[in-house]
């Protein structure tokens, strides 16, 4: 029994269970008895206490976030930081973590990619604005609300832009998938490493798969510092062209070509999402043709030489006494081409670059427009995006220079781009009557929406909650929902079965009685009935647990993601297999390998469980092949019923295993 479940912390918090283990503290869901809400708290681990590098980390995680507000971003309540205890108090999100989700789905639709993606990058903004640079953005760290919204969390590593900066040893293994080159260098780190895995992330969730992986974490990194990801349009064809090259874009190792905010990936998103066949000028300079330092020597090694291979040094050689005067005219020629050259271009040169421009006018304009200029291709361009009222979102409000002031040709020139209207935080109403809420969300340009709803503790005509909550920093004259209270729920309704029909039918079955759907998607497992993708597997509470709920009560539901989740057990391996070590896999769909053991010592097993096997068949015939070095070959054929495990033999390949001089445990009836 953990220490801390059933505890009080500091006569408030009452710890309930665990909700998450990390690499230095422990995350606990607990009731605030104060404000009467569900919070998580994350505690440093005991061991860690009376380090000074993590009790360091984890007060930086609690700095950092205390002075974020955002609605993406995970908020911190309350800290404590004493002797025996160090705690942080957060907003408890009922969610799965983005990797979960990408897991569960694979590869997701790219408008789904585009939505979260979004939301990850305005709070990257956000405490970018504040000089905080996470450092550890991963899927790990980002959660997904059952309504599509995401918060970013785990702020643990996070470091002040100007202030102390940590090595690539400073981070969680799981990490080095998605760090940037330069934290994989140990390099100072600013908030481009946050975009950088961004563009890992989007490239996960638009594939399904990790732009670069291996079996070592040191292996993955050298791969962040060397390789390019394939291209994403390789492996999903439906994704739009842009759309790679906003991807692309993120992840160039190169600071420089990478994106320079989080608001200019931004505004290439939102450019997608209007327009999805929108492309970008986004593309570098690839030299294929690299130069080579080509040895004077031949290639061959120097102990396989022979005297031949130093024949320029015989002076009795004819073939290269003949060389030497060629050579030396062609070395003449290149002299007197390139004293040529030099005659003609350099004077146009140097006048090209002494010729005065003007800056041209571009506030008002789009960057399109911008780009399409032939002037604007005579500046070293930079854009710079900024919040604006005067301006729409993607015009050009300010210049760095004034229009027609000379210059000359490449001169730097920067252009402040809008990101549209200026945020603002809404106000704390909650407790409040409904016409000062009113009145208060309408003087700081607010549009209020009211909506009625009963609450037990909340007295009828005053405010309990808006949407987006208090405190939440969100654009100027944006739409606020203000829930009022009735008064104490006595109605009464009906729990609807929703059990095996589809999502869409069932949050309306829950709706239409006044009850609010909770929507979670899970794999089916052994013992499951089978429900196809789509279908709800189970719901709480059920029909047969309460007949009747208040009404705007929660019902959860679990919808199947079609995929099955199993382990197989194999009870027919060869003893005595050639060489007596070798490998067991299984194969499906006429050539895709589904799992694949560790090396087996054949001659002292006679079973073996393939684990967390995934397949969105309920039964299938399989292959089992039997490796010895690098050569499969076929050795069982089998019927799988992946929602019970067990397998039935339909022929097995004793050619094989007289190859192998094996003698066999064969159990026909699949029965394990």
């Amino acid at each position: 029994m953990d220490k801390y479940v059933g505890k009080r912390l500091d006569g408030r918090y009452e710890i309930q269970e665990i909700i998450g283990v990390g690499g230095m503290a422990v995350v606990y869901k607990a009731h605030d008895n104060v404000e009467d809400r569900t919070v998580a708290i994350k505690i440093l681990k005991d061991e860690f206490v009376g380090n000074s590098d993590f009790i360091r980390r984890f007060k930086n995680e609690s700095k950092a976030i205390a002075m974020l507000s955002h609605p993406n971003i995970v908020k911190v309540y309350d800290m404590s930081f004493g002797d025996l205890i160090q705690y942080i108090v957060m907003e408890f999100i009922d969610g799965i973590t983005l990797k979960e989700y990408i897991e569960h789905r694979g590869s997701l639709r790219w408008s789904d990619a585009i939505y979260f993606t979004m939301q990850i990058l305005r709070a990257l903004q956000h405490a970018h604005d504040k000089g905080i640079v996470h450092r550890d953005v991963k899927p790990q760290n980002i959660m997904v609300l059952s309504d599509g919204t995401i918060k970013v969390a785990d702020f643990g590593i996070a470091r002040f832009a100007r202030g102390d900066q940590r090595t690539v040893t400073d981070m969680a293994i799981g990490s080095v998938h998605y760090i940037s080159p330069e934290q994989a260098r140990g390099e100072k780190t600013d908030e481009k490493a946050d975009i950088y895995s961004v563009g890992v992330m989007l490239y996960e969730m638009l594939t399904g798969k990790l732009p670069f992986d291996a079996d070592s974490a040191v292996s993955v990194a050298i791969m962040q510092l060397q390789r390019d990801p394939q291209p994403p349009t390789e492996i999903n064809s439906s994704i739009p062209a842009g759309l790679e090259q906003i991807t692309m874009k993120a992840m160039q190792k190169s600071i420089e070509r990478r994106y320079q905010s989080a608001a200019e990936m931004l505004c290439d998103l939102e450019t997608i999402k209007k327009d999805p066949l929108a492309t970008f000028d986004h593309s570098f300079f690839v030299d294929n043709s690299p130069t080579k330092f080509v040895d004077t020597m031949s290639s061959t090694p120097a102990s396989a030489m022979t005297d031949d291979d130093f024949d320029v040094a015989d002076d009795g050689n004819e073939k290269n006494k003949m060389m030497v005067p060629v050579l030396s005219g062609v070395a003449a020629a290149l002299v007197i081409a390139i004293i040529v050259l030099g005659v003609i271009f350099v004077p146009r040169l140097f006048k090209s670059t002494g010729k005065e421009i003007e800056y041209p006018d571009y506030v008002g304009k789009t960057i399109d427009q911008v780009n399409s200029d032939e002037n604007s291709k005579l500046f070293d361009i930079k854009w710079e995006y900024v919040v604006s009222d005067k301006y729409d979102r993607g015009i050009v409000c300010e210049q760095s220079q004034k229009a027609g002031k000379s210059a000359k040709k490449g001169a730097k020139f920067t252009l402040y781009v809008s990101m549209g209207q200026t945020t603002v935080t809404v106000p704390d109403v909650y407790g409040k009557s409904e016409s000062f809420a009113v009145s208060e969300l309408t003087a700081k340009k607010f549009v209020p929406i009211i909506k009625k709803t009963a609450d037990d503790e909340i007295e009828s005509g005053l405010v309990i909650r808006t949407d987006p909550q208090k405190t939440t920093v969100v654009a100027e004259g944006s739409e606020v929902t203000v829930y009022v209270s009735t008064g104490k729920n006595s109605k009464m309704v009906d729990v609807p079965n929703v059990i095996g029909i589809s999502e869409a039918k069932a949050k309306s079955y829950i709706e239409d009685k006044g009850l609010v759907a909770v929507i979670r998607q899970r794999d089916l497992k052994v013992g499951d009935k089978y429900y196809e993708k789509g279908c709800v597997i189970s719901q709480d509470p059920t029909v047969d647990q309460t007949a009747q709920v208040k009404e705007g009560t929660s019902i959860t539901v679990e919808v199947s993601t079609g995929v099955i989740s199993f382990n197989m057990a194999f009870n027919s391996i060869p003893k005595d297999f050639v060489n007596q070590t070798g490998t067991l896999s299984i194969w499906v769909d006429g050539g895709k390998l589904l799992k694949e053991s560790e090396t087996l010592d054949f001659t002292s097993i006679s079973s073996y469980t393939f684990k967390d096997l995934k397949t969105t068949d309920r039964t299938f015939e399989a292959t089992i092949k039997l490796k010895n070095g690098n050569n499969y070959e076929d050795y069982q054929k089998v019927k799988v019923d992946s929602l019970s495990g067990k397998y039935t033999v339909l022929s097995t390949n004793y050619n094989y295993s007289k190859k192998s001089n094996s003698s066999l445990i064969d159990d026909t009836d699949g029965d394990n």
